[in-house]
């Protein structure tokens, strides 16, 4: 993927202290860019390495200037606070990305209403908040895109579970579609972007089958690459989207998918709201 189209450019990009979202800041803050990074994560987690801090040491360690901010998603005086002082420094947002998000498998029988409350504060909530934050600063930018991590919205009977789940991440793509709409004359491009498998991150290793899983899984290098993809195209013209990592690859120009994988040659498993691992027609190469 040559060429460096974000030397300068301005991210801000919610809950990146780890995974896929500090893989995707460290992707963009290779060609140069500025990333500023919103996450609670002040102290490492038994289970969840990383800290706001170490994340902003490697994306500067990958060639980016980082203004790490600590902050909740879900408080618009904590969002509004983190954009100006993003804004002060860097002069500009061109690029916002909403990764932060919480995850809970569980039924409606098992999900109390404080995980239920807390799932769609963090990702429906905090998606809205992030984005109507940074769109003023975003109007008039040469590029500008929103990206939101969250899945196509399926309502064939077996994809409307688990309930209160599949309730956040779909509001998280609602949230997008409409923002798409209401800012298509401003051209500010608003897009959905969810990979085809399991992406080897702590979550899936600790909710969703341990080494197993991650044996499965592809390297959240496919989702950063798809990420740098979607950005990278006309906002004009490529928005109201929701995407998937591994077609936007393709259509990109990758023609192997499986340097993303964890182990080559194992059977990945498939993410919720998704069919196949691989786009219809895709063969490895």
């Amino acid at each position: 993927m040559a060429g460096t189209p974000f030397s300068g450019k301005t991210m801000f990009i919610s809950g990146a202290s780890r995974g896929i979202g500090l893989a995707i800041a460290k992707r963009v803050a290779a060609d140069g860019a500025n990333i500023a990074l919103m996450a609670k994560t002040t102290e490492p987690h038994p289970k969840l390495p990383g800290t706001i801090y170490t994340a902003a040491t490697e994306i500067e360690e990958a060639g980016g200037q980082a203004l790490p901010i600590v902050g909740d998603v879900r408080d618009g005086d904590s969002v509004a606070a983190a954009v100006a002082q993003a804004v002060e420094q860097f002069g500009g947002i061109d690029i916002c990305v909403n990764n932060a998000s919480a995850i809970n498998l569980g039924s409606i029988e098992e999900v109390p209403l404080k995980r239920f409350d807390l799932m769609n504060g963090i990702q429906v909530r905090g998606t809205y908040t992030v984005s109507q934050a940074c769109i003023p600063h975003m109007k008039g930018r040469e590029n500008p895109h929103i990206l939101t991590l969250s899945p196509p919205i399926r309502l064939a009977p077996q994809w409307l579970k688990p309930t209160p789940y599949m309730m956040a991440k779909f509001g998280m793509t609602l949230c997008a579609l409409g923002i798409a709409e209401e800012m298509r004359d401003a051209g500010i491009a608003s897009n959905t972007l969810w990979p085809r498998t399991m992406v080897a991150t702590a979550a899936v290793q600790n909710l969703l089958g341990g080494d197993e899983a991650m044996a499965r899984s592809r390297k959240p290098e496919v989702y950063a690459d798809a990420a740098y993809a979607v950005l990278s195209r006309p906002a004009r013209d490529y928005t109201g989207q929701t995407l998937l990592c591994e077609d936007v690859l393709l259509d990109f120009g990758v023609t192997d998918l499986s340097v993303y994988d964890c182990i080559p040659g194992s059977e990945l498993g498939v993410d919720l709201w998704v069919d196949t691992p691989n786009p219809p027609g895709y063969r490895q190469a």
